[in-house]
């Protein structure tokens, strides 16, 4: 390995593998006290001491704080720190007989701007994956055609996520309300004459507790039960709790004109409503075995929203 570098450097063989470093030295001199005077062949020079004896010209070298060029892999995070100072350590790197570590297989030499300014792109492309999946999770927020007042983020958020896939990705349109139509289950029956989608029945009774229930089809008034597996009832106490169809029997919602009653079969219903919208019980029913849903057995009734799912 010798041979060759010193013919690179010095332009003839060496006689021997041994060198008389006294006389380089002195070569050295001469090279720079001389009219022409190359600072790359002087850099060459140094380079070639370094690479032969490290253990002598490595030694006592001060540490730069100035300005740097970083060497870096195709690789995150891999760098290689030289001094723009000593231009020789970067022809050292470019050279094919340099030592480099086993893993670097491509290098390109960038500035700490850069490699500060690549580093913040990719921080950039991780922002947008994480907004790109904020934007999904929007896209799955139900869209309301009126302001509820019964239903805040938490509560909307938690009872679109326990939908009916047919119902997903569809706005929810305000059907009745008491606040807009007055206590009335007359109203209530009349405002869903046309409808022919599910609704959602949300109720607050006097000590602010939200509760209610989700049918497969609009409330009407009926001889028989009807509805499908797919009704549920829920409640927040404060956390939401929801209550499936057990498979027990099929009395999911019946109404007439003096009351709306969800659930039964057992000593009382699920859920009922007088026909002023005022009065209310919950009781535990094998259509749901659900807990209870309001505070109390018998309840008053504050506010009454009924919202359709609907294309």
């Amino acid at each position: 390995m010798a041979g060759p570098r010193w013919k690179r450097y010095f332009g003839c063989e060496p006689s021997g593998y041994q060198l008389d470093f006294s006389s380089l030295a002195s070569t050295a001199s001469s090279s720079v006290m001389g009219i022409v005077y190359s600072v790359g062949e002087v850099d060459h020079l140094y380079t070639f001491f370094v690479q032969w004896s490290p253990d002598i010209y490595s030694k006592g070298k001060k540490k730069r704080c100035k300005a740097y060029n970083n060497v870096r892999k195709k690789r995150q995070s891999a760098y290689h720190v030289v001094s723009w100072r000593r231009p020789e350590h970067i022809w050292v790197l470019q050279q094919p007989w340099a030592s480099k570590p086993k893993a670097a297989k491509k290098w390109e030499i960038i500035t700490v701007k850069d490699s500060k300014h690549r580093l913040s792109l990719c921080s950039s492309v991780e922002s947008e994956v994480d907004e790109t999946e904020y934007q999904e999770a929007e896209d799955d927020f139900p869209v309301l055609s009126h302001a509820s007042q019964l239903l805040d983020d938490f509560r909307l958020q938690k009872i679109a996520a326990n939908l009916p896939p047919r119902t997903q990705g569809y706005p929810w349109q305000l059907v009745y309300s008491t606040i807009n139509h007055g206590s009335s289950l007359k109203t209530l029956y009349r405002n869903m004459a046309d409808l022919d989608s599910p609704v959602l029945l949300v109720i607050r009774d006097m000590h602010k507790k939200v509760f209610g229930a989700f049918s497969s089809d609009p409330f009407r008034v009926s001889k028989y039960c009807y509805g499908t597996g797919e009704t549920f009832l829920f409640s927040f106490n404060p956390d939401f709790q929801q209550y499936r169809w057990s498979g027990e029997n099929s009395y999911f919602v019946n109404g007439n004109w003096e009351s709306l009653q969800i659930g039964g079969g057992g000593a009382g219903f699920a859920l009922w409503l007088d026909a002023d919208l005022y009065h209310g019980a919950s009781f535990s029913c094998p259509t749901f075995r659900n807990a209870p849903l309001s505070t109390n057995e018998d309840f008053i009734v504050q506010d009454v929203e009924v919202w359709t799912v609907q294309n």
